[in-house]
């Protein structure tokens, strides 16, 4: 068994959750400002989802599953999973973003596992909280270390793939390190980098 773990925002789905809802609000612009700053590695991953979770306070909760569950894949994405898991992968996905995106995206990809955050609501609106498996920069490492404690699975078994600096502490776990249309932060300790829209290259460089 082997264990290929993958960002979801700008990796397996096409954008970023967060700013798909925050276009819903007409905040779009100064959302995916933060957004950038903190996959650029500039910002306090904490500090900008907090942040960025505050000002969507008072969203109707509805429109939000609405939106999220319905999020566009990246090209590549339906045939790239199960071609992973015909090679022996357990295939999971670890968020900075939101369960309501991943798990609906678990599904139609056909996923092991998704970890993400939790929006909070009450009274059928966002209340500007948030909560979860992946809050802090280091997140995806320490989970990644987790699963691969409770697995068996070693670090040359494990392949990781993200585009920001939340992705890198999980790149430190593992010895395939795939930036996909990643940030320079993320590049530099990367060791493939694709740069088209197109997950199924990973194909090609990990079998070639």
């Amino acid at each position: 068994m082997k264990l290929a773990v993958f960002d979801f925002d700008s990796t397996l789905m096409d954008g970023e959750t967060i700013d798909f809802l925050a276009d819903e609000l007409g905040i779009g612009e100064q959302v995916a400002q933060i957004t950038e700053e903190a996959m650029s590695g500039r910002l306090d991953f904490f500090e900008s989802l907090t942040t960025r979770v505050g000002l969507l306070k008072g969203m109707d909760y509805n429109k939000v599953v609405e939106i999220c569950k319905d999020l566009p894949l990246m090209p590549g994405a339906m045939q790239l999973v199960p071609e992973l898991q015909k090679m022996g992968y357990k295939v999971v996905c670890f968020s900075g973003g939101f369960r309501l995106g991943t798990t609906p995206a678990k599904e139609k990809l056909g996923l092991d596992a998704d970890f993400s955050n939790v929006l909070h609501e009450k009274d059928g609106v966002l209340t500007g909280y948030v909560g979860g498996d992946m809050m802090f920069g280091y997140s995806k490492g320490d989970m990644l270390r987790r699963l691969q404690s409770l697995m068996g699975i070693t670090r040359a078994e494990t392949l990781v793939c993200g585009d920001g600096a939340n992705d890198l502490s999980m790149f430190e776990e593992a010895d395939t390190r795939v930036a996909f249309c990643g940030r320079d932060v993320l590049k530099k300790e990367a060791n493939i980098i694709i740069d088209t829209k197109d997950l199924t290259q990973i194909l090609n460089k990990i079998q070639g």
